[in-house]
């Protein structure tokens, strides 16, 4: 979708801060307190905003401990695929899943307390999924960048 240059500002604007007010970002956007309600809620419907969230402090909420887990099936039939991606979207502690193309299949994003916690989830959670052939555990040292906002 194409954007003109005030839907890129406003959209880099709500990145930023999402709890900004409409009049806010009129005064910032030169536009009435209207038109900025309209564009977010064009924006919203045609679905280039998705959703305003809160991003919360990992280490604040006891969920610090960062991993990032391999996962490899046993085979990689349309079925396994399937029953593994219902069952890892069910898990609390998985805040991403991707599948990816490579030595693996998929890429999750875990977060727990701590070591032992990460133990507890993979004994318990993780590792009663069926189809898995194995698992590798990369474990966050340092975080370098972490953002959600996208350069428009």
């Amino acid at each position: 979708m194409a954007f003109d240059q005030t839907d890129k500002l406003l959209l880099t604007l709500l990145q930023h801060n999402a709890k900004m007010t409409t009049k806010e970002l009129s005064g910032k956007l030169n536009l009435s307190v209207t038109a900025v309600y309209e564009r977010i809620k064009k924006l919203e419907r045609d679905g280039t905003i998705d959703k305003q969230v809160v991003l919360l402090n990992r280490n604040k909420v006891s969920r610090g401990f960062v991993v990032f887990c391999h996962i490899k099936l046993a085979q990689h039939t349309k079925e396994f695929l399937t029953k593994f991606e219902k069952e890892v979207v069910k898990l609390d502690e998985v805040l991403e899943c991707f599948h990816v193309s490579g030595d693996y299949d998929y890429i999750l994003k875990v977060c727990v307390e701590n070591m032992e916690a990460y133990r507890e989830f993979m004994v318990t959670k993780l590792t009663t999924l069926q189809h898995i052939g194995s698992t590798h555990s990369t474990f966050m040292i340092g975080e370098v960048k972490n953002t959600t906002a996208l350069m428009l």
